[in-house]
């Protein structure tokens, strides 16, 4: 198992040389022939379960062959240990996750007596019951009748109708919270029914017991929820006291806004829930399957589907900007002529998805900023991310391409994005209005997207490698910022990947192109950490539980390709290549390289949403380690052992 195996004692270059061939070779063979790379993106069983229930919620015609394969995948990733379905791989018992997944397979025709029905029905009822679930997941049973809309939080559409300066507002919230809720304001003000042909509902997973509603934000405030609570029941009272007029104007509005966002094949905001949501609202209102919105809605979701020949599942996006910038990084710094020219082809393919001529909604916070940046998946205009960019410009520059143009737009538009407290959130400025995760529907936690030290650092990273000094305002602003946000162990929060050891990594990183020293405090008690959690076999890893608000410290488990990458990269970046930690971490490496020259990885160490949503990056062990490796041999090699750029 990959995760088991010893490190070999000592290490020798020629075994680096060879395992860094083999990597670089496989990963060549999975470059797209226009240059791109994209892998499979998979979060847990219930993007697949509700594209099952989708499907049925439309009533389109059976698909009966992708349902069994559907069925089989949903089957397979359920728990032995607990019955029920995890929201990462090995993790324990999610009750939302499971009821959506235990629906899907009764939809699909999996009979109720099942012996893993049986089991995961039992986890469920003594987990609360379908009583328990989340907020979107009561939504998703309301759609179906099969649960109450009373338990649905009321989301009136004229929210979209209030003016910006109102504490509740669409642009105080993230870019992902906007797309999904927008069209789920249409859903839940006319409250449809599915067609479910099949008739199918959970009534036996109802436990008949009120449950107790809990909340994922990080610092919940006793006032802002009671008052939130309040208001819900004011509103829930006054629903039906609202002007038609002004109920059809915001409707009306909120498909305009879905309109001018819908981005092709792509889909609104190029992420399933709100894909999902967009085609069921345009349903709901009377649009022909072969609308141009509606059918265009619909091709998007299709799009996100992996069919193999056993199984299938719904990817919740997909990733080609973001693979193919770090797939590029990987092949520069494995070098030779053939590797270089594939990193050269993976930007030339970047190079004309550089957002120029759309002012997304991140414009609200930053007028007159120009746009500039890249978006994480083929297409999503209206929505480039700070950590994307900032990962294709350091490529761009490392590559010495000769048009600048892109490296100066990308980074013109990072700067006009840092927040007020010097960092940066992945799509906004300052979207920190905290109070909105105490609303109702907010019970994911994750309704914002402040500044966090893994973006803040990628685009330090970028500032020092293109030159920035150390003492510009900007750059100060952004140190300071990193150091506040240091934990009192040394690590840093790694919000986008799991998750301390992912941000140490990150941070490290930008502190050394910034020119701090490895005798920083700061520094020191990183690589002081980074030492300390590592594994007995040599390797890193860390669990997704790690993101538990009653966190004590580190969260220890099965090292993975992927973050014993992170860990090796993070402390080369503190001058610490001749470690004897970094080289039991790369003999780990060379150690579990498959024999098809790449690594393989189970365990989920991709962030959606803390204690919610977490993804598993099918190229996070395919490219990073071999990144690692090569990064090794060459400054085991050099009579200089600082790491000369920004990642």
């Amino acid at each position: 198992m990959l995760d088991t195996l010893e490190a070999p004692s000592r290490l020798d270059l020629a075994t680096v040389d060879a395992a860094v061939d083999r990597a670089a070779s496989a990963l060549t063979k999975a470059q797209r022939p226009d240059g791109h790379w994209v892998f499979e993106l998979e979060a847990d069983c219930t993007i697949p379960a509700e594209y099952v229930l989708l499907r049925h919620y439309l009533g389109e015609p059976d698909d009966l062959e992708l349902e069994a394969k559907i069925g089989r995948y949903l089957r397979r990733i359920q728990s032995a240990k607990h019955g029920g379905w995890s929201l990462f791989h090995d993790g324990g018992f999610d009750v939302s996750a499971s009821v959506k997944a235990y629906f899907a397979l009764k939809m699909i025709g999996d009979p109720v007596d099942a012996p893993h029905m049986v089991r995961a029905r039992e986890a469920i009822l003594n987990a609360g019951g379908a009583e328990a679930v989340n907020v979107f997941t009561r939504i998703q049973l309301a759609l179906f009748a099969a649960g109450p809309w009373s338990e649905v939080p009321t989301m009136p559409p004229e929210l979209i109708l209030l003016p910006r300066w109102f504490p509740i507002h669409l642009s105080r919230m993230s870019y992902w919270a906007r797309t999904v809720v927008v069209p789920l304001l249409v859903l839940c003000a006319l409250q449809p029914c599915a067609r479910n042909r099949r008739g199918i509902k959970v009534d036996e997973l109802y436990s008949g017991r009120k449950p107790a509603r809990l909340s994922q934000a990080e610092d919940p405030k006793w006032l802002w929820t009671t008052g939130f609570n309040a208001l819900d029941h004011v509103l829930k009272a006054g629903d039906s006291l609202w002007p038609k007029g002004l109920r059809k104007k915001a409707i009306d509005t909120c498909v305009s806004w879905v309109v001018e966002r819908l981005n092709g094949e792509d889909g609104l905001g190029a992420i399933y829930p709100a894909m999902a949501n967009s085609v069921m609202m345009f349903d709901l209102l009377g649009y022909p399957e072969d609308h141009p919105h509606r059918a265009i809605a619909r091709k998007s979701v299709e799009n996100l589907l992996v069919i193999h020949e056993d199984e299938a599942y719904c990817q919740p996006c997909v990733s080609p900007v973001w693979d193919t910038a770090l797939a590029s990084h990987a092949m520069m710094e494995a070098g030779g002529e053939a590797n270089v020219a594939r990193a050269h082809a993976g930007l030339d393919w970047l190079k004309p998805l550089q957002v120029l001529d759309v002012e997304g909604d991140w414009i609200d916070q930053r007028p007159g900023v120009r746009p500039g940046g890249w978006a994480f998946q083929y297409n999503n205009a209206h929505y480039p991310d700070l950590d994307d960019t900032a990962v294709v410009v350091m490529a761009m520059d490392r590559a010495k391409v000769a048009d600048r143009m892109p490296i100066e737009r990308g980074l013109e538009w990072t700067v006009g994005l840092q927040s007020k407290n010097g960092g940066w959130g992945a799509f906004d400025a300052d979207n920190t209005a905290d109070y909105l995760n105490n609303l109702p529907f907010a019970d994911h936690g994750a309704l914002l997207d402040p500044p966090t030290a893994d973006v803040s650092a990628r685009c330090v990273s970028m500032l020092a490698q293109l030159g920035e000094p150390l003492d510009s305002p900007r750059m100060a602003a952004a140190i300071d910022y990193l150091r506040r946000e240091q934990e009192p162990e040394g690590s840093w929060f790694g919000r986008w990947g799991v998750n301390y050891i992912y941000g140490t990594w990150s941070v490290l990183c930008a502190l050394n192109a910034a020119g701090l020293p490895p005798e920083d405090p700061a520094v020191a008690k990183a690589v002081a950490w980074l030492k300390q959690v590592q594994n007995p076999d040599g390797g890193w890893g860390e669990d997704c539980d790690s993101y538990a608000l009653d966190r004590k410290g580190h969260t220890p488990a099965p090292s993975t390709a992927s973050q014993t990458a992170w860990a090796v990269l993070g402390l080369m970046a503190a001058g610490e290549a001749d470690a004897p930690e970094v080289e039991r971490g790369v003999a780990w490496l060379a150690a579990n390289q498959d024999a098809d020259g790449l690594w393989g990885q189970e365990h989920y160490t991709g962030g959606g949403f803390p204690r919610v949503f977490y993804l598993r990056y099918h190229g996070y062990p395919k490219y990073f380690p071999l990144w690692a490796m090569a990064r090794y041999r060459n400054l085991k090699r050099s009579n200089d052992r600082r790491v000369s750029v920004g990642m």
